[in-house]
């Protein structure tokens, strides 16, 4: 298939699965499915869910870029088709979103929380245009529920700018053609990527 100026779509996830646990074998599903709908899969570049990933795509002789850390000691995986090095867990954080067109969360730890935390403000706060935010089955629904919230539980939710409306920024899918589908359904219009510098960057001076 021929790529040429495909989407971009970046996979969350946890680095400690291995194979046979359903988070990795769910994000191998996912690379493939991404490489075959003919567009590029974006990771952290190491081990667990973002190896399986890799691996998916390169089944379908897909492109994969790794976005890695110096502070890490592992070399990327070796299925990453292009390597862009960063010098900090913010300026990795950082260029993943500002890479993605689309992005998949799967389960993962404390480090896959942030990714979903930053990317869900970012365009809660319409600081980068509206980009579809998947979360892999029921394991991130608790999350976004508390937030998603109307505030009728606990009204102290409504002091916090959220609404029940943001809720809808999160897609939950259950398989790999389900998020190739919703991807292609909300990205038909999509506007061209923003540059995330001047949002992470504190003023000068402070």
């Amino acid at each position: 298939m021929q790529r040429g100026e495909s989407k971009k779509i970046v996979i969350f996830g946890g680095s400690s699965f291995v194979p046979g646990d359903e988070a990795y074998e769910a994000a191998q599903s996912l690379g493939r499915a991404v490489s075959g709908a003919g567009w590029t899969v974006v990771n952290g570049g190491y081990g667990g869910t973002m190896l399986a990933a890799s691996h998916g795509a390169a089944m379908d002789g897909g492109e994969v870029i790794g976005v890695g850390c110096t502070i890490f000691k592992s070399d990327l995986n070796e299925h990453i088709t292009e390597s862009v090095m960063t010098h900090s867990l913010y300026d990795r954080l950082e260029r993943l979103i500002e890479l993605g067109d689309a992005y998949i969360v799967l389960p993962g730890s404390t480090g896959t929380l942030a990714e979903l935390a930053m990317v869900w403000e970012l365009v809660n706060k319409k600081m980068i245009p509206a980009r579809p935010i998947l979360c892999w089955g029921d394991f991130w629904r608790p999350v976004v529920r508390i937030f998603a919230q109307d505030g009728t539980q606990d009204p102290r939710i409504n002091t916090l700018g959220v609404t029940e409306r943001r809720g809808d920024l999160i897609h939950f899918v259950d398989s790999a053609e389900q998020a190739v589908g919703v991807i292609t359904e909300l990205t038909r219009n999509l506007p061209s990527r923003t540059i995330l510098s001047r949002w992470f960057s504190s003023p000068k001076g402070n």
